[in-house]
């Protein structure tokens, strides 16, 4: 919540400090609940909700597109290893090369980025509502319905390629760590 607060508005003079500060006890000082913590979580339930697409599709697509990799482009994108230390071994997967597994990680955390950035827009304009009127409670409904009055379906997909810029790399990196963890520990 103070992040996306102290990149929505337009900075004051003072030290960095000072300005977290003053963002924390403005929030904290708005009279849309009367207990001011709870000001400090609008938009937590749809944060909990978009975990679920979130999650579920990643590592669904991070199985189809490794899948994809090891069945179709199996020749350019496994390695081609020989038997002899891997008889001992529980895993029976061929392993990607890296730049495979990267590209698997980096398509699937984009495709669960798609799936769930609708949760993670609305939650964002409830945390800025907050700077327009201070002492109304903006709810997730209302929200959705602006969005799909002002721009249809498209509207709750605004700002998503920006947004692949960070996923693309952060995914590639997560289940390339995952799946060499899983060869390490020997686990399918």
């Amino acid at each position: 919540m103070i992040r996306v607060r102290m990149a929505y508005s337009t900075p004051s003079a003072g030290a960095p400090a000072e300005r977290v500060r003053g963002v924390v006890k403005m929030i904290y000082n708005e009279p849309a609940y009367r207990f001011g913590l709870m000001n400090f979580f609008r938009g937590f339930p749809l944060s909990l909700m978009g975990i679920v697409p979130y999650g579920g599709v990643s590592f669904l697509m991070h199985e189809y597109f490794t899948a994809l990799a090891r069945s179709k482009y199996a020749d350019i994108a496994t390695i081609q290893s020989d038997n002899t230390h891997t008889k001992s071994r529980r895993r029976k997967t061929r392993e990607l090369r890296a730049w495979a597994e990267l590209i698997a990680g980096g398509l699937s955390g984009m495709v669960a980025q798609t799936a769930s950035y609708p949760f993670e827009l609305v939650r964002r304009r409830m945390q800025i509502a907050g700077v327009h009127n201070p002492s109304k409670r903006t709810k997730a409904g209302q929200i959705i319905r602006d969005v799909w009055h002002k721009a249809g379906l498209r509207g709750f997909y605004v700002g998503l390629t920006i947004g692949y810029v960070k996923v693309f790399p952060m995914c590639a990196v997560s289940f390339y760590t995952y799946e060499k963890l899983k060869a390490v520990f020997d686990l399918d």
